[in-house]
Order: structure tokens, then C-alpha cells, then sequence
């Protein structure tokens, strides 16, 4: 049966009519454009921010409209926690607060304590200083790459509870608040405003902490809380499509979804999820999937944290540190493998967030029409045979074109 590798270039697009993909020296990304069939893409839905794990749902073939329960538990399986009926899950940012009183009177200065990387003690100290049993519930904290980290409070609590991230910098620590008028959802919100203020202090006086303040670095010294949810309850990958899913990712979000899918996570040496990612290491571990799995993700994540950092140059520097890793792709054997290169979303520097702008694709593949696209750029794959797409057009062109579709109607 042919294979599919798919590699996803995390906020690889931006915006405007100079963009760093489109400035980028990138021969070998070029080439593979040549070869084959090109276009646009929007992960979810024209206008629509896609977040990543909505979209690599999206890319994966599952309407995150239907699927999507909250951030949270996909970070929390990235991370390896097992999750189980009436956890209630948050994705984790370690972050940076300064000011006096209470954690929720302090200002967030840095959502990201300056992309703090070793965390290992302070989760430490987190687990073993803080004790949940008075509210009946008991807390699992684990870290992610950087400064992310997931939490499962465990009882049965209500995922129906807002955000403590304020998710901008110069604005005060929210506390957690009911959405619904449920005893369930209150608890959940007691639980987190204390799980916060409890984090904190042990965090702002931790040693590692106050070296980081000596040497001029950010503490990480607060815990920022989001995207509650429960488990989400989707069918298997290989189930639904059979054929065996793997991915190669540093992040813990995408591992979070293929886990969830029932895929498998190939841990690569030196794959951080970071700009210190080792590109070489990846695509390699990449090929070698293609023996043992029908599905294969690739994904890099760096392009991304360079559009939230606004660093034009770094971004395009990245893309081209890209493009000499991914070589050995052109290798591949296009009458066994069918090749997608595409992104998740866009993440304009500009704007330092993700945005709805749409996103290139490239398909490379037996038999595809060729067309007449000549470079991997947001700005020239419109003119492709592909024209624009979703994410779910995109898996639906894939299974097609490896003869895994299904026939609708007589």
C-alpha cells in the first residue's frame, strides 16, 4: 500500500506581499513545487484562527468542530499523562509576574519567563508542596518542552471554567470563574485559584528562581492556566482509515493529538520543539517511519515561535535551515510515498499571533497534474491545480490519490 508522509512547517505563513517564505532561499522546497501539485489552504475554514491541534485534527481528517473538547487534554496526553473519566485537563505556560499582594493582583510582564527550558525542579516543587486533598482532589503536573507544561485535576469536576492566562503581557492574572451556574464548575474554579496562588509562592522564592533574578533572566514564577476540557472521545486513526499513524514532533500538543488518535510517538534525540530542534535528526527518523507506518507527520515547530517573537529574519532563516534538512525527500520514490508539505496555519510577525491567512501546499505524487507553480510560497501557490482548500479537502485528496477513498453513491 503506498505511504504518506506529511510535513507540517508549524506558522510557516505570514502576511503581506514580502513574507518571510516568500524571501527565503529554499532550492530544495522549490524543487518539490516543481514536481508537483500546488495550492492554498485554510486548516478549518476561510476567516477562522486555527489553533494547532484544531488544525492537525483538521489535517488528520477529523472535524475538530465535532471533536474539539479543549486544549488541554491534547497537551495533557502530549505530555504522557493518562487520562481518565472526569479529569479535567489545562494546557500550562510558565510565565513571569511582578507587583505586591495576591497572584491575581500581579501583572503578567512574560507569558513565556522568557522561554524558560529547564523546569524540571520547579515542577518538582510544584507536586511536592502542594496538597489538593481538602477539596476532595488530587493534581497530576507534568512538564512539556520549554516553558509548557499540562495539569489534570483528578475528581469529577467540570471543564466549564475560564482561562487564569490573561494571554497578554501588561495585564493582571484572571482568576478562574464558573461558566455555568453549576456546583461542579465552582469547585473546579476554588480548585484552580488555589492550585495558582499556592503555585506561585513556592515558585517566586524557589532557588532556581531567585538565581534567574541575579542573573537579569525572567522568574518563572507564575502558572498560567487555559484551554480546560475533558477527554475527548475519538475514533482510532487505524480504525477509521486503516492505516498506521506515527508522528515525529518535539511539541507536546501534536503529540497530544496522535496519541489521542491512537498513534504512536517516535521520540527523536535532540527533537526539542524548539529553534535548537535537530532538523537532520528528524527528517531521518522520518524516512526510517516509512517502513514500519502507512501515515507519517512530520512537524516543526520553530517557524512558529519566530512569528509570535515578530522576528522577521529569524523566521526566514529557519525556513531555510528547513529546506537544507529536507534534502533527502527528493529521493523519496513518488510511485510508494505520496509527499504533502504544508502548514498548520500562519503566524504573521506582524501580528505575532496565529492568524486565518491561508497556508501553501504542496503534494508530491505519482500521476498528480503538475502545474505550473515554480516556487513554495503563500504567494505563488494559488496559481496551483489545487487552487484553495481545507485541511479535510486536503486528507480527502490524499486518500484519494492512494486509493483509500471511499465511494459516495452507486
Amino acid at each position: 500500500m503506498p505511504k504518506v508522509l506529511m510535513v507540517i512547517i508549524d506558522g510557516a505563513g505570514d502576511r503581506g506581499n514580502v513574507t518571510p517564505l516568500s524571501s527565503a532561499k529554499k532550492p530544495n522546497l522549490n524543487k518539490l513545487a516543481k514536481m508537483g501539485i500546488n495550492g492554498i489552504m485554510d486548516t478549518i475554514k476561510p476567516g477562522v484562527r486555527p489553533g494547532s491541534d484544531t488544525a492537525h485534527l483538521s489535517l488528520l481528517g477529523y472535524d475538530p468542530f465535532k471533536c474539539y473538547t479543549g486544549r488541554g487534554p491534547i497537551e495533557a496526553a502530549g505530555v504522557g499523562i493518562e487520562l481518565k473519566e472526569g479529569d479535567v485537563a489545562f494546557r500550562v505556560n510558565f510565565g513571569t509576574v511582578e507587583g505586591k499582594g495576591s497572584v491575581f493582583d500581579k501583572i503578567v510582564v512574560d507569558r513565556r519567563a522568557g522561554r524558560i527550558v529547564e523546569t524540571d525542579e520547579l515542577v518538582k516543587a510544584v507536586n511536592e508542596g502542594i496538597d489538593l486533598s481538602e477539596f476532595g482532589v488530587e493534581f497530576v503536573f507534568k512538564r512539556g518542552s520549554g516553558h509548557r507544561g499540562a495539569i489534570v485535576f483528578r475528581d469529577d469536576l467540570s471543564d466549564r471554567v475560564s482561562d487564569v492566562d490573561p494571554k497578554k503581557v501588561g495585564e493582571k492574572v484572571k482568576k478562574c470563574v464558573p461558566l455555568e451556574n453549576d456546583e461542579k464548575a465552582k469547585k473546579t474554579a476554588e480548585v484552580v485559584n488555589y492550585f495558582v496562588q499556592k503555585s506561585h509562592e513556592i515558585l517566586d522564592d524557589h532557588p532556581l528562581n531567585l538565581e534567574r533574578a541575579k542573573k537579569g533572566l525572567p522568574k518563572a514564577n507564575v502558572l498560567l492556566l487555559r484551554g480546560a476540557g475533558r477527554v475527548p472521545h475519538l475514533p482510532k486513526f487505524e480504525d477509521k482509515y486503516g492505516m498506521k499513524l506515527a508522528c515525529i514532533s518535539g511539541t507536546a500538543l501534536i503529540k497530544g493529538v496522535v496519541r489521542l488518535l491512537g498513534g504512536d510517538v517516535l521520540e527523536v534525540k535532540g527533537a526539542t520543539g524548539g529553534k535548537d530542534t535537530d532538523l537532520n535528526a528528524k527528517v531521518e527518523a522520518s524516512l526510517k517511519a516509512l517502513k514500519n507506518y502507512d501515515f507519517v507527520l512530520l512537524h516543526i515547530k520553530a517557524t512558529d515561535e519566530y512569528g509570535h517573537d515578530g522576528d522577521f529574519e529569524g523566521k526566514k532563516a529557519f525556513i531555510e535551515k528547513i529546506d537544507e534538512a529536507i534534502e533527502p525527500l527528493l529521493s523519496l520514490d513518488f510511485s510508494e510515498v505520496c509527499l504533502v508539505i504544508t502548514a498548520d496555519h500562519s503566524t504573521p510577525v506582524n501580528i505575532k499571533d496565529h492568524s486565518a491567512d491561508p497556508v501553501p501546499v504542496t503534494i508530491v505524487y505519482r500521476d498528480v497534474r503538475v502545474d505550473d507553480v515554480e516556487e513554495f510560497s503563500e504567494l505563488k501557490a494559488y496559481k496551483g491545480g489545487l487552487h484553495r482548500i481545507t485541511g479535510n479537502d486536503l486528507f480527502n485528496i490524499v486518500l484519494d490519490l492512494i486509493n483509500k477513498a471511499k465511494k459516495f453513491g452507486a
